[in-house]
């Protein structure tokens, strides 16, 4: 069972006022390519993969899976925001046993500072709010990313802990259910 348990997958795209989030298609190939190759995202993801690796290893439609959803801008892919059962080896959370659902997201650098972040994981939250009532999501975060820290408060996360893992402090915070983020 997948974090999205009986939910269906992948669902209709869902639309914003500026963006679709849908699921990957092999024209996505190049960006999903490029987001992981790229040093700036990388900096708080623990790094760019090289460039090769990456032609080698993508699939031909990359990020086919429950969870995962494109960020289109015009008809281009600009980033991503998944929904994962989140690792019970790893720090960090709210129920014994762990496995909640964890929010992430990338977005290309020429998408950054637009919104577009704020925009996509609303939305997906509020999907996951009408598909699953109640179910509480979790989110991590290094504290050296100050844009992900206030997007975590602005999208209604609070503060459960801080740790350090991958060489750098953490931040962990919960939502305490999939409602609407407004």
């Amino acid at each position: 069972m997948t974090v999205l348990g009986p939910v269906a997958w992948p669902p209709a795209p869902i639309t914003t006022d500026r963006l679709v989030l849908r699921a990957s298609e092999a024209r996505d190939r190049a960006a999903f390519i490029e987001l992981f190759a790229s040093p700036e995202v990388g900096a708080y993801v623990g790094g760019a993969r090289p460039r090769d690796e990456l032609e080698r290893a993508v699939p031909e439609v990359p990020g086919r899976r429950p969870g995962f959803f494109v960020i289109d801008l015009d008809g281009a892919m600009i980033g991503m925001v998944t929904l994962d059962p989140r690792d019970p080896g790893r720090p960090g959370h709210i129920r014994p046993g762990g496995a909640e659902t964890e929010l992430g997201y990338m977005f290309l650098p020429a998408a950054w500072g637009r919104g577009y972040a704020a925009e996509a994981c609303a939305a997906v939250l509020d999907w996951l709010g009408a598909a699953r009532p109640g179910e509480p999501v979790v989110l991590c975060t290094r504290t050296a990313n100050d844009r992900a820290m206030r997007l975590a408060v602005k999208l209604g996360f609070a503060e459960v802990e801080r740790f350090e893992e991958f060489g750098a402090e953490q931040w962990f915070g919960v939502r305490p259910s999939a409602t609407p983020a407004g």
